[in-house]
C-alpha cells in the first residue's frame, strides 16, 4: 500500500482484460462471458462505450467499474451507464469510489458526453459526488423497481466540484 493506487482503462492494458472480467464476474455474479464480451468490444472499436476501468494495488484488482450502453434497465433512453462499481472491502472508505466516479466523469465530459446514468439500490452514497436521484426503473428480470441517478458535468474536465479528482491517488 506504499504506492499510490492507479485508475486504468483497461483500453490502455488489454492484457487486463481477462483477470478484470473474471474479477468483476466474482463481485457482481453476472456470467464471465459478458464482461469478456463487453471488454472485448471497448478493446475491438474506437468508441466512447463500452469502457472498462480498474484500481490495482500491490498488482491486484481492489476496485473497478464499467461504461456501458444500458445497466439493464427500461429506461433505454437514459444512455451511457456507468456500471458494476465496485471497490473490495478493506479498502472501502478511502475514496476510491469518489475517485474512480471523477475520473470518469471527467474522461466523458472531455468527450462531449456530459450526462451519464447509474442505477443502484444505495440511497445515499453516490449523492456526496454529485449525482441526483433522477427516478425510479424496472430492472430486466427484476420483481422490484430500483432507484436511477443522473450525474450532469458542463463538459470540462475538473468542473464537477462535488467529485474528488486524480487518476492517480494514495
Amino acid at each position: 500500500m506504499n504506492e499510490p493506487y492507479q485508475i486504468i482503462r483497461i483500453r490502455e492494458r488489454p492484457e487486463l482484460a481477462g483477470d478484470a472480467a473474471e474479477w468483476f464476474h466474482q463481485k457482481w455474479d453476472y456470467p464471465v462471458e459478458a464482461y469478456t464480451a463487453s471488454m472485448e468490444e471497448c478493446l475491438a472499436r474506437e468508441t466512447d462505450v463500452p469502457q472498462w476501468y480498474v484500481v490495482m494495488n500491490d498488482g491486484k484488482i481492489i476496485a473497478g467499474l464499467g461504461v456501458i450502453e444500458n445497466d439493464f434497465h427500461d429506461r433505454k433512453d437514459l444512455t451511457p451507464n456507468i456500471s458494476s462499481v465496485f471497490v473490495e472491502k478493506e479498502y472501502r472508505r478511502q475514496g476510491i469510489a469518489g475517485k474512480m466516479l471523477r475520473f470518469v466523469c471527467d474522461e466523458f465530459a472531455v468527450r462531449g458526453i456530459n450526462t451519464l446514468f447509474l442505477v443502484t439500490d444505495h440511497t445515499s452514497f453516490y449523492e456526496q459526488y454529485g449525482w441526483e436521484f433522477l427516478c425510479m426503473v424496472q430492472g430486466d428480470g427484476e420483481p422490484e423497481k430500483t432507484r436511477l441517478y443522473r450525474h450532469e458535468m458542463n463538459g470540462i474536465a475538473g468542473e464537477c466540484a462535488e467529485c474528488p479528482q486524480t487518476a492517480v491517488f494514495a
